[in-house]
């Protein structure tokens, strides 16, 4: 008799791409205003602890061989530390951000100074939007969020810009206010069988992203509420390490059960102020430096 059990697929190989990011030290640092259900600024912060958290995590990219470009922090602008909102960079042309509330808007010029100054095109914004905050490339496509901060229509200004497809996701859980706080791009570059794949949290999303989701991504893997809770979706990946916060044990799990090396950073002192290890790394995604390097 043949035996036709199914044998468990095993994972992928994972490679590591050296990544480009773009960061800033959380200097000035504090939760003074409240613009998002995390901020609580009648409750104290430590700016100290923050910078050591922050450091904890740079020193971590360092080790993994990440190309590390830092922006000066602005007193008076506590929110910088958050660089993946300023701005979303693409074949050497940087779309600013037009952030929605004051408190944050003068933080889309200091980023579009430092994009010059860096050699970027700049394409100044109309629309409101915020950066990688609310668009995440993978496999050649822009992923677009709204329903909170970036507006639908810098998702038409975002494809003129870039050249890409751009797919809307309509977010409606406050709070996973950004489309970086409720997906995960886990692959860079395509794996080892042509594809990229994410993670994501169901119930950050109406029923018609949900559709777009699980059509494009049949292997994606679900967060649980518990991970998403402490941001533990605003994680950083180079196709093999997936830089996670340390509380999101079971994204962990699951991460290495699809072949993936997760490393876990305790950043919860930024976490106050609604963000994670995405939120303060900046992709620059720069041309041709999706080369391969060896796994850690």
């Amino acid at each position: 008799m043949s035996n036709t059990a199914t044998e468990p697929q095993a994972a992928p190989a994972r490679v590591a791409t050296k990544r480009t990011i773009l960061m800033c030290k959380p200097t000035h640092y504090t939760v003074s205003y409240r613009i998002n259900p995390w901020m609580h600024p009648e409750e104290p912060t430590d700016t100290s602890k923050a910078v050591e958290q922050w450091q904890s995590l740079v020193d971590v990219y360092e080790q993994l061989g990440f190309d590390i470009s830092y922006i000066e922090p602005i007193e008076g602008l506590p929110d910088m530390v958050y660089a993946a909102n300023g701005g979303f960079v693409l074949d050497g042309v940087a779309y600013g951000a037009k952030f929605q509330y004051p408190e944050r808007q003068p933080e889309g010029p200091a980023y579009m100074d430092w994009f010059r100054d860096a050699g970027l095109r700049v394409a100044e914004p109309v629309e409101t939007n915020e950066g990688e905050g609310d668009f995440l490339l993978i496999d050649d496509v822009i992923l677009a969020g709204t329903g909170f901060r970036s507006d639908s229509s810098s998702h038409e200004e975002i494809a003129k810009v870039s050249g890409r497809q751009v797919i809307t996701l309509k977010l409606v859980n406050p709070n996973f206010y950004h489309l970086d706080t409720a997906i995960a791009i886990l692959d860079p570059v395509p794996d080892a069988s042509g594809r990229s794949n994410i993670a994501y949290l169901e119930s950050a999303f109406d029923e018609p992203s949900l559709a777009i989701l699980r059509e494009r991504f049949p292997d994606a893997i679900i967060a649980t509420e518990e991970d998403a809770a402490i941001l533990g979706l605003n994680s950083y990946s180079d196709g093999y390490n997936v830089v996670i916060a340390s509380r999101a044990t079971t994204f962990a799990e699951q991460l290495r059960e699809k072949g993936y090396n997760p490393i876990g950073v305790d950043l919860s002192e930024l976490l106050l102020g609604g963000g994670g290890v995405k939120c303060c790394t900046l992709d620059l995604h720069p041309v041709g430096t999706d080369t391969s390097v060896a796994r850690s």
